[in-house]
């Protein structure tokens, strides 16, 4: 395989981090504390296990690809109401697909999109920083992943002004997180509106992937959903794509869906089929009952919000701390990101991701560090105060452009 599109792929993030942190140990007598990773720590709502257990009956079913009918109408009904929609306007089954957790979903879509498209050299927008996977799955579908720096400079958003004309001429799909994972930055109705219209303009798709959409401080960011059908009145050239893994904290479940531009729909239907797992029917009940259900969604936002108002007491000035609007993850420049973490892992028994591991082959974010505030209070207060005591900088101002940020884009 020398040579192969495999091969030019860098390790993914979190097995950069432990060949980091493997001949380092961490500092004796202090438990580890893991930000490293975004995996939710909170509660699991009870209605998950108690509805596998009343589908026990059906783990002996091959479960439909395209979800059972009370899935889809669940999805639908959820975005409806999520979006301000009315209740017609999504029908569930033209418009959604479940999947089995968003990252696969993600990965199949660059060779769905490819595939469509048919042009000479390929490419792939996605902001930098990002979600590995996007990367990934680009090149291994042939195109060039296309990375668009997302900067404090940027409003932690790609700039979309400024894409060439050239690269939009082969662009085939373009990757948007928002609220952006690392830096909770939300891209607002004028930003989505537009991107849909080069979407259209262009011929690519757009994958918006919203995965951190349910975890706002002040405002919920718009829907993409809402957005493409009462302001540009079309689902065209769009796939939303979104997970109970944040909202619900319930990674494990793997479940998601997709929904969006119905041909698109028929076609990721069609390529899953060949692909991908689809979700045990116990699973999918439950995840049905997530959907239905918004008070365990409330009770995790407030519990975040006492996470941020931790994190604001002991950084506001320091690491160029900003407040996000949306997400759990904190994006703190601390000069050297991998020198920091190594540093946090020996001295504080701290797990941080480096920016750095969340960039391509051209690092833009070597002075960051990426914290995800996934456990409890108690945890983050500890996490935050070991971090704080060990990096210790001097006191510096907040970032310019926080206030702007912290309205969203």
């Amino acid at each position: 395989m020398h040579g192969s599109r495999l091969d030019r792929l860098g390790e993914f993030p979190f097995r950069r981090l432990a060949g980091l942190l493997a001949d380092r140990a961490p500092l004796a007598g202090r438990p580890v504390l893991d930000l490293g990773i975004g995996e939710p720590q909170h509660p699991v709502p009870p209605i998950l296990a108690e509805t596998v257990a009343r589908h026990a009956a059906s783990w002996n079913r091959y479960p439909p690809p395209t979800g059972t009918p009370s899935f889809r109408q669940a999805v639908a009904g959820w975005a409806s109401r999520r979006g301000g929609l009315p209740e017609a306007a999504l029908d569930p089954d033209r418009h959604v697909l479940p999947v089995a957790g968003t990252k696969e979903a993600l990965y199949l879509a660059a060779q769905l999109a490819v595939d469509r498209a048919g042009r000479s050299r390929p490419a792939v927008l996605m902001p930098t920083p990002f979600y590995a996977v996007y990367y990934g799955a680009a090149a291994m579908a042939g195109a060039e992943p296309v990375l668009l720096p997302a900067t404090a400079a940027t409003g932690f958003l790609p700039d979309l002004d400024a894409i060439p004309a050239e690269t939009l001429a082969r662009t085939v799909a373009f990757y948007l997180c928002t609220p952006a994972n690392p830096q909770g930055a939300v891209a607002d109705r004028a930003y989505l509106a537009r991107a849909l219209t080069l979407a259209r303009q262009h011929g690519f798709v757009l994958f918006l992937d919203e995965c951190y959409s349910e975890l706002w401080d002040q405002v919920p960011p718009p829907s993409g959903l809402d957005v493409a059908l009462n302001d540009t009145g079309s689902l065209e050239r769009l796939l939303v794509f979104q997970s109970l893994s944040k909202r619900s904290n319930a990674a494990g479940l793997r479940s998601g869906f997709v929904a969006g531009d119905p041909a698109l729909i028929r076609a990721f239907t069609k390529l899953r089929a060949y692909a991908a797992p689809v979700q045990p029917l116990p699973l999918m009940a439950a995840a049905e009952a997530l959907w239905n259900d918004e008070a365990h969604v409330e009770a995790n936002r407030a519990l975040y919000r006492q996470k941020f108002d931790l994190a604001e007491q002991r950084l506001t000035g320091r690491f160029g701390f900003f407040r996000p609007p949306a997400g759990f993850f904190l994006w703190l420049d601390v000069g050297d990101g991998v020198a920091a973490a190594s540093r946090l892992w020996t001295e504080a028994g701290l797990k941080v991701l480096p920016g750095a591991y969340l960039d391509g082959p051209e690092p833009i974010s070597s002075a960051y560090v990426r914290l995800a505030l996934v456990h409890g209070l108690d945890t983050t207060a500890e996490a935050l105060d070991r971090f704080v005591a060990t990096l210790a900088p001097p006191a510096e101002t907040a970032r310019p452009d926080s206030a702007a940020l912290a309205k969203g884009r």
